[in-house]
């Protein structure tokens, strides 16, 4: 289990990362925004600690989007003032009140989906106006490493400590923003505000598909055993990010 934690999470990482930079700024952010990162600690905690325990994680991780989606939002506004470390502490800051604020209520998944999606609708506009599509930056293979080692990370932090952090604090774990960090700090440093405005608008539609996994996997979990749980929750998360793709098209359009 060691070895696929140490595999997993850092291969699906790399090669979303050379698709991106294939095709701009807005599709990186885009497939960002599938839980390539969440999916797998989710799994491992479903393996290691239960069925129901890793259903209350994917609830609490469904109910922190709106937090990831305030960093993301706040860094895009930031960055066309300020430079990456003012940017990334604000931003962070945040982030972490947010998740606080979100701990503290507690909101069941029937009640969180609804508000998540409507966030996430309503996000994008929210974003400053770039007059421009930039082009991106020469490609840095210390930013893969970076990006590859973070969420490694992540995966074995959360799960080691899950069953001290209980069910929803390691859901909420699960969705801290390594890559959006990442992402935002290199396309800054590296490209400008304007990239990475860009970039981090075409994180948000990736968050269609990530809340429907959740939720699908918070109902399914209780219900059915873990490989059909999570063959259906990512099933229609790749068919409802094939939706958000094409809705992401018509904007750059």
């Amino acid at each position: 289990m060691l070895a696929l934690k140490l595999v997993l999470v850092p291969s699906l990482i790399c090669a979303i990362t050379l698709a991106g930079r294939q095709w701009g700024p807005a599709v990186a952010g885009w497939l960002s925004g599938f839980p390539i990162v969440s999916a797998p600690v989710l799994f491992f905690l479903a393996a290691e600690q239960g069925s129901r325990f890793a259903a209350t994680a994917a609830g609490a991780t469904l109910s922190a989007v709106p937090a990831v989606l305030l960093f993301v939002t706040a860094y895009a506004w930031l960055a066309t003032r300020a430079g990456w470390r003012v940017s990334l502490l604000c931003s962070l800051v945040a982030y972490f009140a947010a998740i606080a604020l979100l701990y503290l209520l507690a909101p069941p998944v029937y009640a969180a989906a609804p508000l998540v999606y409507a966030v996430i609708w309503v996000a994008p506009r929210f974003f400053p106006p770039t007059a421009v599509f930039p082009k991106a930056p020469p490609f840095r293979p210390s930013e893969l490493v970076l990006r590859m080692t973070a969420g490694g990370a992540l995966v074995l932090a959360v799960t080691y400590f899950a069953a001290d952090l209980g069910a929803r604090w390691s859901g909420l774990f699960a969705m801290f923003p390594v890559l959006g960090i990442v992402l935002a700090v290199f396309s800054h440093r590296q490209a400008g505000a304007a990239f990475t405005v860009h970039l981090l608008r075409g994180v948000v539609f990736g968050f269609y598909a990530f809340t429907s996994f959740c939720l699908l996997l918070a109902l399914a979990l209780p219900a059915m055993g873990v490989g059909a749980a999570f063959a259906l929750a990512l099933g229609s998360a790749t068919f409802i990010q094939w939706l958000a793709r094409n809705r992401l098209r018509m904007r750059i359009a």
